[in-house]
């Protein structure tokens, strides 16, 4: 049994620990509300930009495509932008969008080309995939539209060179505080997903049509990047915030555990010490007689 010395300290450095976790939680909360915010008020905008992109998709064209990137790819193989965490500490959210990742890239036909953004991302794939045709990481907790810029100039030169025969994107939705949900999204060619209407009416495109598509069809990919960003950043931060509250949960409880184990040592040394006193008290009396 350890001594009631060794216990103290252990108790101590435990409590320090606690303190920390504490002091992360608190930070991830703030990170992960300012974040939420963000991901919230932009949804709406990347929703709209997913429905103009399927309307572009399924405008008539006089039997030519209007753009090269409404255009399916039949060269190439296939590419997947990985959105995870620079640091860790998040629970077991990396490990499932990495899973997620790899059993999607499964079902893609060919050798999967990975963009990877975020570093825990890029030091897998370098580890035990493979197939890494660029990395972007040191992204901050508040991006811009030009952080994801890079990624989408990357994703739009390998499908208009024929590189790739089409862009996914995995990264971790946002459901709630408590959830994540890892997601894979088709990027290019565009196409009309699920759940969105057709177009209304055709678009009248002045002054030609690929004057307006080569502006506007790459910030909308880009759009759509950089709501996937935010929500895997709304979701990293919901995970550490979750996983430091359950480590301070768990340094408190190991406290309790250690000051009961402690008590009892001091007790055992308390009842050694009266024994020596009174043996010794003992042993004084039957000298004296």
């Amino acid at each position: 049994m350890a001594s009631s010395r060794d216990i103290q300290r252990r108790i101590k450095s435990v409590g320090n620990i606690g303190k920390v976790t504490q002091a992360m939680e608190a930070v991830s909360a703030s990170k992960m509300r300012r974040a939420q915010a963000a991901t919230l008020a932009s949804r709406a905008y990347a929703h709209n930009a997913a429905e103009i992109m399927a309307y572009l998709r399924a405008q008539p064209g006089g039997g030519r495509v209007l753009h090269p990137l409404l255009q399916d790819q039949p060269t190439g193989r296939p590419a997947i932008v990985l959105i995870t965490p620079d640091r860790g500490l998040t629970g077991g959210l990396v490990l499932n969008i990495l899973r997620y990742a790899i059993a999607q890239s499964e079902n893609l036909s060919g050798d999967v080309a990975w963009l990877a953004l975020g570093r825990k991302g890029q030091r897998f794939l370098t580890r035990y995939v493979g197939g890494l045709d660029a990395d972007f990481t040191g992204i901050g907790d508040r991006p811009s539209v030009l952080d994801i810029t890079p990624v989408a100039r990357t994703a739009i030169a390998g499908f208009s060179g024929s590189s790739y025969s089409s862009v996914h994107v995995v990264y971790a939705d946002f459901v709630s505080a408590t959830r994540q949900r890892p997601t894979i999204e088709r990027l290019l060619p565009i196409h009309v997903p699920e759940g969105v209407a057709g177009p209304p009416s055709s678009y009248s495109f002045e002054p030609d049509p690929e004057a307006i598509l080569d502006v506007i069809l790459p910030r909308l990919i880009e759009l759509r990047l950089y709501q996937a960003l935010l929500e895997a950043q709304a979701s990293e931060h919901s995970a550490r915030m979750v996983a430091m509250r359950n480590a301070t949960d768990a340094a408190r409880d190991l406290v309790d555990e250690l000051t009961l184990s402690y008590n009892k040592a001091r007790q055992a040394d308390i009842t050694s010490e009266i024994l020596d006193i009174a043996g010794g008290a003992e042993a004084l009396r039957r000298s004296i007689s």
